[in-house]
């Protein structure tokens, strides 16, 4: 229903519209009407008078705030008023009085230097959030003010804003992010390797600085894996993100590359297997990676990065040489095919895996950052955990550091002496058919009886050269070679040929004249694998724990 058409029939509208609108009308028949006085009154347009500021009684105004109000005057700052919620906070002050023995709660804020700033400057200072006796906390700001006429003294209005619940919601959202810090850090620090693998023919040494407390912790790991056979694989990354998300992605991806480092694959292969898990633990999340291969009878370092900075390794003159080549995208951008590359490791040199924390500033040029690490390298001597600490503090690493910092560095070391008696390599090519058996089994007897292994250990390593030489005979194709490795701890034999078909272990049936090699090699030894060699071949190797002497 339309109540503003039908409005106009109701009874004494007509007479309210001509009260309003008749000048005619007086003031009696108005009162006497239908419509009451008080009503006429809320009809009229006229607003009622508002008063100036100027009218305003300031020393009322000032003490209803809510905020605390104090005013002193003079250079020696004397106290001239405070409003009652100052008195019901701190009790009644001495009127006239010094500050410092009237108002003694400000002098534990902290406030006499402030109110001297002002007197001087004549300009206002503000002092944020601060705790005062009473167990609140208070903004103050100190604003200069004119006693009297013209050329008369200065004072100073102090007003504190209480800001006690602001406070408490900080100091809350403080406690809660720093508790999520922790246990990012405790994250962290608990996926990586609480101690590093010893490897034989490396030195190895390892370090991670997570960000300042202004910084969550990112994803950086690294890794040192013993592959067997005398070869170790190492490893470090960055998950890309911060916060307990990265932690996770993390240690998903350093156990994933624990588990295809046992596959004894090629650097490049490890990570295309891990940019298709970085896909699948989240499409969202990228990671940056270098893999690399240490084979100390190759005295080389065989590498793939994924996206990663480049190793860099020092010889022992002081050279140090960037790996720069071959570099691919990112796990987890998928699509690409990566490639292996290699640097010399010769004894006596020192290679250098890092994360970007280490070398990049907001301010400068990435290649800056590497060429000053590379000059930090050349003149860094000792073992590989003195030139870790070099490293980080030539590059200003603090705890306040803005971002996460992972440095992996192993040597490959010169031995000279009765060390190097302890590290001998000995190889024999089996040419031949059949006739290379006897051949084999004779050059490991004559070489393990020169290194002086006990007996027992002797005739176990010949054992296990003949077995492996006749599986190699028998299932694969030449160019053959038998090589033997003592290192301080382990006797490794590895036979190496040209068909590249994994064997085995597997149980033999009675009746079988073949398929007993490897088993009888994995019983004796104290482990076994094989792997594919560049070029297309295989190796199987085997190795011996030492007596300890």
């Amino acid at each position: 229903m339309n109540f503003t058409r039908w409005s106009a029939r109701l009874p004494g509208t007509q007479r309210r519209a001509a009260a309003r609108t008749d000048p005619t009308v007086s003031a009696d028949r108005r009162g006497d009407g239908s419509v009451p006085a008080a009503r006429a009154e809320q009809l009229t347009d006229e607003a009622p008078p508002v008063p100036a500021v100027d009218d305003l009684p300031v020393r009322d105004v000032l003490d209803r705030v809510p905020a605390l109000v104090a005013l002193v005057h003079g250079p020696d700052h004397r106290l001239a008023y405070v409003n009652d919620t100052y008195v019901t906070a701190f009790g009644t002050p001495p009127l006239g009085e010094r500050v410092a023995e009237a108002l003694p709660e400000l002098d534990a804020l902290g406030l006499f230097p402030l109110l001297d700033q002002v007197q001087r400057s004549g300009r206002p200072r503000t002092l944020k959030s601060r705790k005062a006796p009473d167990g609140r906390s208070y903004t103050f700001t100190c604003t200069p003010v004119t006693e009297g006429a013209a050329g008369g003294g200065r004072g100073v209005l102090v007003f504190a804003t209480d800001v006690t619940d602001h406070a408490e919601a900080a100091a809350r959202l403080r406690a809660s992010e720093r508790r999520q810090r922790e246990t990012a850090v405790t994250l962290q620090r608990s996926l990586l390797p609480q101690e590093l693998e010893e490897p034989d023919d490396l030195r190895v040494a390892a370090t991670y600085h997570p960000g300042g407390t202004e910084a969550a912790v990112g994803g950086d790991w690294y890794d040192v894996i013993t592959l067997g056979g005398g070869r170790t694989a190492l490893v470090i990354g960055d998950v890309m993100g911060r916060g307990v998300r990265a932690a996770a992605v993390m240690g998903q991806l350093r156990t994933a590359v624990r588990a295809y480092a046992r596959l004894d694959l090629p650097p490049h292969e490890v990570l295309q297997l891990l940019d298709g898990l970085a896909t699948e633990i989240d499409a969202n999340q990228i990671a940056t990676c270098v893999y690399a291969i240490h084979d100390p009878n190759e005295g080389r370092l065989v590498h793939a990065s994924a996206g990663h900075l480049p190793i860099l390794v020092r010889d022992e003159n002081g050279t140090v040489q960037r790996a720069d080549e071959p570099t691919g995208p990112p796990l987890g951008t998928g699509g690409w095919i990566h490639t292996s590359g290699s640097i010399a490791l010769t004894p006596g040199s020192t290679a250098v895996l890092y994360t970007d924390g280490l070398v990049e500033r907001r301010n400068e040029d990435l290649d800056e950052g590497i060429a000053a690490l590379e000059r930090a390298l050349s003149g860094a001597t000792g073992t590989p955990q003195v030139v870790c600490d070099r490293l980080v503090r030539s590059a200003g690493v603090t705890p306040e550091h803005d971002d996460d910092v992972a440095v992996l560095v192993l040597q490959h070391p010169a031995r000279k002496g009765a060390e190097a008696e302890r590290f001998r390599n000995a190889a024999l090519e089996l040419l031949g058919g059949v006739e290379a058996a006897p051949r084999a089994r004779a050059f490991a007897s004559g070489v393990l009886a020169s290194w002086r292994f006990p007996t027992d250990l002797h005739d176990l390593g010949v054992l296990a050269a003949s077995e492996l030489v006749a599986n190699s005979l028998q299932h694969g194709t030449p160019p053959m070679r038998l090589r033997l490795r003592r290192t301080d701890r382990r006797l490794i034999i590895e036979v190496t040929d040209g068909d590249d078909h994994l064997p085995r272990r597997r149980r033999a049936e009675p009746g079988d004249e073949s398929g007993r090699g490897i088993a009888i090699v994995a019983t004796i030894a104290s482990n076994w694998g094989s792997r594919r060699t560049p070029g297309g071949g295989k190796a199987v190797w085997c190795e011996f724990v030492l007596p300890k002497p």
